[in-house]
């Protein structure tokens, strides 16, 4: 079992405006989702931004084979790691844009769910329930909690509404490397036995489908599709646990 790295309270601050840096990214790149702009031109976007604040990508070229985009930008039925492209998009698309960067040496990594134009009910309910199953996750950070407990509720929210919870991805330990122990699952497992202590960070990123949860990647190495082209949606925060609960990390500061 790989350990889990307590950060240190200088850590912790370079890990929070790391984490700050992609939110302030995120926030910044919303008024551009929009009809008929191509992923690689938000994409290309966002990296030019990147670049002047002193940021670097901890996507582009991340990886075998090497990531070719400075962030992973996913459509409709692609679950994550969607390779930026000439694709446009279009009224009714849901799109995540996930943004991982390393700032000062230490790594920030977040994603959002973004609605092109006006979407239909099915797409803005699972947005909006992949966002409560996050949340409903973040919500139980507290030392002494079992990890397994953020799979559980997770995945019992999920399936309330008849969702499907992915579980060929999962959350991460993050900020010394961009990704770290532990594995943090979005549904129940009894494998899960690791225990929350102060100064643990990690992502927790549920992807969650319409449809039902297997998943595949394409010929690129990268693209990962529900099979049965199903939509699915991801949100993702990543969290401290401090002495009484926990801290989102990767909010916006602008």
């Amino acid at each position: 079992m790989s350990q889990i790295f307590i950060k240190d309270a200088q850590q912790i601050e370079g890990i929070r405006k790391a984490n700050q840096a992609v939110a302030n990214l995120l926030k910044r790149i919303k008024p551009y989702v929009k009809p008929g702009v191509t992923t690689k031109s938000l994409d290309e976007l966002i990296h030019s931004w990147m670049l002047e604040e002193g940021l670097v990508s901890g996507s582009l070229n991340y990886g075998h084979p090497p990531f070719p985009g400075a962030t992973c930008i996913s459509i409709n039925h692609v679950v994550c790691h969607g390779i930026p492209g000439d694709r446009a998009l279009k009224e009714g698309d849901i799109v995540n844009i996930d943004i991982c960067l390393s700032k000062d040496g230490y790594f920030g990594d977040s994603s959002q769910m973004f609605c092109v134009g006006e979407v239909s009910i099915l797409a803005q309910r699972l947005v909006d329930v992949t966002y409560e199953c996050m949340m409903l996750g973040i919500e139980v950070v507290k030392p002494g909690v079992p990890f397994r407990e953020i799979g559980r509720v997770i995945e019992k929210h999920a399936h309330a509404h008849n969702y499907s919870v992915v579980q060929d991805f999962c959350g991460h330990g993050v900020g010394l490397s961009l990704h770290e122990a532990p594995q943090v699952l979005h549904y129940d497992s009894p494998m899960v036995r690791d225990i929350m202590a102060p100064g643990m960070i990690f992502t927790i990123e549920p992807m969650i489908n319409v449809g039902k949860p297997g998943v595949k990647v394409l010929n690129d190495g990268w693209t990962a599709v529900t099979r049965d082209r199903s939509l699915t949606a991801q949100w993702e925060h990543a969290v401290l646990v401090t002495e009484t609960g926990y801290e989102i990390l990767s909010l916006p500061t602008e």
